[in-house]
């Protein structure tokens, strides 16, 4: 039952992100397989990966497409547009960045497990972690490479990630 709401999870992502994404302009180029073998854009590998709303914590696609915003240098998705005049909470904000974390799990420039509380860097409006600080400023002068490089953590996790949250 877990997989079957994963499937239809990911699912909604594919067909509804990229009309957000045709809105916001995300002309990234940026894409991987999802589990369906489709390819999934920049935006849809991290509003998955994100999950909730930073303010209500309800479920992304939830309540129709997922809304781009920005939340100081962050760029992240909220569940509609009324949520953009609303305030964070600090424990779905807290769950989101866990969740990026998660997803991540391997520092992009190493490749070695994230350690627990990893630091983390903003490149491009999106978190990245890293193992250590030497890695953000190899990321810092390099932020396509790396960020690719996480879309396909994110894309990998995205396969398998468990109905958990």
């Amino acid at each position: 039952m877990k997989k079957v709401k994963m499937l239809i999870v990911v699912a909604m992502f594919v067909a509804i992100v990229p009309l957000v994404s045709a809105q916001h302009g995300d002309h990234s180029g940026h894409g991987q397989q999802s589990s369906g073998g489709q390819r999934m854009t920049h935006d849809q590998l991290r509003a998955a990966v994100q999950d909730i709303c930073p303010v209500t914590g309800e479920k992304l696609g939830s309540m129709g497409a997922p809304v781009k915003a920005k939340i100081g240098q962050e760029e992240v998705f909220l569940c509609c547009e009324g949520c953009a005049k609303e305030k964070v909470d600090a424990q779905h904000w807290n769950t989101i960045h866990a969740n990026m974390a998660t997803a991540q799990g391997k520092c992009p420039v190493m490749g070695k497990p994230l350690p627990q509380n990893a630091k983390s860097t903003i490149v491009a409006g999106q978190t990245v972690y890293v193992c250590c600080p030497p890695c953000a400023k190899k990321i810092a002068a390099d932020p396509k490479t790396y960020l690719q490089k996480v879309d396909a953590l994110y894309a990998a996790s995205v396969k398998v990630k468990p109905e958990s949250r």
